[in-house]
């Protein structure tokens, strides 16, 4: 029988938005803000991402996302002249797996979940008024034709199309589109962080495969020499691939199709740590996602790559992992659905009423929330 949940409610102040890197501050990545979160007795710990190390143990496994960030926000530019904002998000489901950067634009072009978005200022507003076979261009000649609203099947094409903010897209590259938006792109930024930040500054010590329209930012804290120093202690460390798309939901929508790939390796150390009585920790969400569509009704995961539509809620019985490592979510996120989840609505509460009054910080650059058993 389904779970009967209701959203979380609540208000982030403007003071508690990251605003800039850990590095802008003159720190480094790894001295972010962690609260520890315990399901057994509802305990909450306040530490420092550094400590990680100390509220694991030997045997656990950190299974970590290795899809590396795309300057994904390209300019467009309307028929009328209006600027635009085109984020792209994740390519439809094909049966050629992820989508290769390199690879030369062909007669067929690839469709994609795209958001609009108008700039206003340092910030930019969603874009409701695109049409179905509406032309925008791109820079270098490049153009983009928007198809239908996202997602289908939601009510009459008609009504979806003047309210929808996410649109299926086709684009025309005159290049490989990896190259493209080398030159052309920028990475998604919106209007709690005040300036352009470098691409760098959006990948984690773990990106090896470029994918993700917005970074896996739960990874963005982890240094090399922290990875050495678990690692020393026993603490394994495995990685998957998940392709994320924008996480700028407004509306709440739930994630898209998302390219996932468990390599066998890592499905071994998932099951190898599980038998051993390990704690298995994903870093982010979108390790939930890709671990958990892995895994058979006992848990066990399987290797295996595709485009994943599982969405995980307090309806999902979780089998593959034990514990979470995440940023702080915005009120009534899909999100906040996976963790309940995970840790139960009791103590989901009470870690974000007490990150609202310690003075935690939201967003990509900001603090990190950890649940344990």
């Amino acid at each position: 029988m389904p779970v009967q949940t209701s959203p979380m409610e609540f208000r982030v102040p403007p003071e508690l938005e990251a605003h800039e890197p850990a590095e802008a501050r003159g720190a480094l990545r790894d001295a972010v803000r962690m609260m520890v979160a315990y399901r057994t007795d509802l305990r909450l710990v306040h530490a420092r991402f550094a400590d990680l190390v100390r509220y694991l143990a030997p045997g656990d496994l950190l299974v970590v996302n290795n899809s590396g960030t795309l300057p994904a926000s390209v300019r467009a530019v309307r028929g009328d002249g209006t600027p635009l904002e085109l984020h792209l998000s994740t390519p439809l489901p094909s049966g050629r797996g992820a989508v290769d950067l390199r690879r030369p634009p062909g007669p067929d072009p690839e469709v994609w979940v795209v958001e609009l978005r108008l700039p206003s200022g340092r910030d930019s507003l969603p874009f409701r008024h695109a049409r179905p076979g509406e032309p925008l261009s791109l820079p270098d000649g490049a153009s983009v034709e928007i198809l239908d609203p996202y997602p289908p099947d939601c009510g009459p094409i008609e009504e979806r199309a003047a309210e929808s903010r996410l649109w299926t897209a086709t684009l025309r590259l005159p290049s490989a589109l990896g190259p493209y938006l080398e030159r052309h792109g920028r990475p998604i930024r919106y209007g709690y962080v005040a300036r352009e930040w470098p691409v760098s500054a959006y990948q984690t010590v773990f990106a090896m495969e470029a994918g993700s329209a917005e970074m896996p930012s739960a990874g963005r804290a982890f240094t090399p020499q922290m990875v050495t120093e678990l690692i020393a202690r026993g603490i394994d460390v495995a990685p998957i691939t998940l392709h994320a798309g924008v996480a700028s939901l407004e509306e709440h929508e739930p994630p898209p199709p998302e390219f996932y790939r468990v390599p066998d390796t890592t499905a071994r150390r998932v099951n190898a740590a599980r038998a051993s009585g390990g704690t298995i920790v994903a870093v982010g969400t979108t390790v939930v996602r890709a671990l958990e569509t892995a895994a058979d009704d006992d848990g066990r995961v399987k290797p295996g790559e595709g485009w994943t539509r599982l969405v995980v809620s307090p309806d999902h019985a979780v089998r593959a992992v034990d514990g979470l490592l995440t940023g702080w979510h915005e009120p009534r996120a899909s999100h906040l659905l996976m963790l309940e989840a995970i840790a139960g609505r009791p103590l989901l509460e009470a870690s974000y009423r007490a990150a609202l009054e310690h003075g935690y910080l939201w967003h990509e650059f900001g603090d990190l929330h950890l649940v344990l058993p």
